[in-house]
């Protein structure tokens, strides 16, 4: 134990339980006995436990008389109303010891979900009257110019106006190679400016922005607790009184029934409540979660809850978006089919039309289109999500996007030969030939899709509003169980809700999307994951878990996170309770003494929280 990092309260602790301890010593080795050894106890005793015996007193005052502090207090005050003044020093200074270890390792745990804060931007530059000017970030509206300085940490999302540098994005993606901006790209909020000055036109206001929407996560990560977590609480509040009823029958019971003296069924019953005190569950198991989620972090994970951690380890079938999940998402134009016209007048028809869409598809469209477009050519553009655009160019109708958008409109559209995301356009009812474009599969993907198998997902689907051909080309390529296509976005929940019916009992159903445009699906399944979060709002609100980068291969590191904090979890139950019951039977019939009880509260829970430890620092 590191004593420089010790918090001044856990120092002032440290202080009186080597002091206590020191003069414990003494007393062994040479103090006297009688009344005089009870009072020279009294003042070690006194120092290592004065709180514990304030707050047991506060908390009965209050009316929450069984907890750990009542459980010292009575077995401490006991051992000592039998004579036996080491054993009642000892326990109290031995609990110390475990309030001391537990309280590093919570502190520790917080710190490393608390690394996550130093995201938060202290200041924004502008420009006054001529000269630079620090000011709170939550200061500059929307449409302000910022200065962002070599070394200093973006503090608001926004567009570069002017100058090219690198980014270190490590605290929102846990990836440690730069990212090149350059003017005209996006950049968010809690990345670092490595190397040139840029200006930055501010697109959100702070409490909309990246950075704060990632802080509000993970500080409320910890209200979300699993059934594991639920299932301790729900137990300390019965197993606590039931225990200590059974020491007070434990004390007077047998003697009553001529089975020994009171002292010494008194003096089992305190033995019987010092193992009794559940504290190594009630602290090691919140902790597990709390540093299996702050471990997920470091690496760019963000996990909402200890619930989601808990259902992650459980993901047997696992359902994928297609754009921007399994492929990049980075469209382009790779063939123009027209009708009756040269292809440059029908790019140029489908760009105006598609000018104002977000849809990968569209931007391709719009790149490829001659430059200089009169964008005021197009009005009264209308977008139906999943199917296309209508728009009026020079005052014609102009239909661009699926076969079904033609097909509503009376309009027959040629079947493509190739493979594909395919863009049909009619103009004035007239069909006018289609667009050919192409997304890549992400390097990574193929890698990610056998990790998964290799962590146990018995079940691989793609939903995707493409063609057939398209959607089956990626599947195949990546190895899919089982490939749907054509799909809206309503289709797409339809199919989740189908497969959650069909999965087995115990299965937990993962759906990773873009969060832009899978909120619904992100929201129905067990566990919502979306990919490539960087700045977009819809992944932090509608996912469960967020992958602050494009790189699928976190997922599988999710999964084994997950199962370790479990496992975690589980082996910290099963040693609590089974040293803790082994040495309750035991004290019960007069085979343990007060040192057994001290390992099997304090000892265990010094063990369990060393053992949850391990999720902070684990490089699973």
């Amino acid at each position: 134990m590191n004593h420089t990092s010790l918090s001044k309260k856990q120092k002032k602790l440290l202080r009186r339980i080597v002091l206590a301890g020191v003069l414990f010593l003494l007393l062994e080795l040479w103090g006297p006995e009688g009344p005089l050894g009870l009072l020279l106890h009294l003042i070690p005793y006194g120092l290592a436990g004065w709180d514990v015996l304030w707050r047991a007193v506060r908390n009965i005052a209050n009316g929450q008389i069984f907890d750990e502090n009542f459980l010292m207090a009575v077995a401490t005050a006991g051992a000592f109303g039998c004579g036996e003044y080491p054993e009642g020093v000892a326990v109290m200074l031995f609990y110390q010891i475990g309030e001391l270890v537990q309280s590093v390792a919570v502190a520790r745990s917080r710190q490393s979900i608390a690394s996550l804060m130093d995201i938060r931007p202290d200041f924004a530059n502008i420009e006054q009257d001529g000269a630079v000017v620090q000011v709170d970030p939550e200061e500059v509206p929307v449409g302000g110019v910022i200065l962002v300085k070599p070394g200093e940490r973006i503090p608001l999302d926004g567009v570069i106006l002017e100058g090219s540098s690198t980014l270190d994005t490590a605290a929102l993606t846990g990836e440690s190679l730069p990212r090149e901006v350059n003017p005209g790209q996006d950049v968010v909020s809690g990345c670092i400016n490595l190397s040139g000055l840029i200006r930055v036109q501010v697109s959100k206001p702070f409490e909309e922005s990246t950075v704060s929407k990632i802080l509000e996560l993970v500080e409320n990560a910890s209200s979300k607790k699993a059934k594991a977590e639920h299932f301790i609480t729900k137990f300390a509040r019965y197993y606590t009184p039931s225990v200590v009823i059974a020491a007070v029958v434990l004390a007077l019971l047998p003697p009553l029934l001529g089975l020994g003296s009171f002292q010494m069924w008194i003096q089992r019953a305190l033995i019987f409540l010092v193992v009794s005190c559940p504290c190594a569950l009630v602290i090691s198991i919140p902790l597990t979660f709390f540093g299996g989620i702050g471990g997920a972090s470091k690496r760019g994970i963000l996990v909402k809850g200890g619930n989601y951690l808990e259902a992650l380890a459980d993901v047997k079938v696992a359902v994928f978006d297609k754009t921007g999940t399994l492929t990049s998402g980075s469209f382009s134009v790779t063939a123009v089919h027209p009708v009756d016209m040269d292809e440059t007048e029908l790019l140029t028809l489908a760009a105006l039309a598609e000018q104002a869409s977000l849809h990968p598809i569209a931007k391709a469209i719009v790149a490829a289109a001659p430059e200089g477009l009169d964008l005021a050519r197009a009005t009264n553009i209308l977008e139906t999500a999943g199917h296309g655009v209508k728009a009026l160019v020079d005052g014609h109708e102009v239909l661009a996007g699926s076969a079904k958008l033609l097909a509503q409109a009376g309009i027959s559209a040629e079947v493509p030969s190739e493979a594909g995301a395919v863009v049909h356009v009619a103009v004035s009812g007239v069909y006018r030939g289609y667009i050919m474009a192409a997304d890549q599969v992400k390097e990574h993907s193929a890698q990610a899709l056998r990790a998964l198998k290799r962590v146990g997902i018995r079940k691989t689907v793609m939903l995707t509003g493409d063609s057939p051909a398209a959607a089956n080309q990626v599947g195949h390529q990546l190895g899919l169980d089982e490939i749907f296509s054509g799909l809206l976005p309503g289709d797409k929940v339809d199919r989740v809700e189908a497969l959650l019916k069909k999965k087995q009992p115990g299965e937990q159903l993962l759906f990773v999307g873009d969060g832009i445009n899978d909120a619904p699906v992100l929201s129905r399944a067990d566990v919502g994951v979306a990919m490539g979060a960087l700045g977009s709002d819809a992944a932090i609100e509608a996912a469960d878990v967020v992958l602050m980068d494009d790189d699928l291969s976190k997922l599988p590191l999710a999964i084994r996170i997950a199962r370790k904090t479990l496992r975690v979890v589980r082996q910290n139950v099963i040693f609590a309770l089974g040293v803790k019951f082994l040495v309750l039977g035991l004290s019960a019939f007069g085979y343990a003494n007060m040192w057994m009880a001290v390992f099997a509260d304090v000892g265990v829970t010094v063990l369990a929280i060393l053992n949850a430890s391990r999720m902070l620092v684990d490089k699973t």
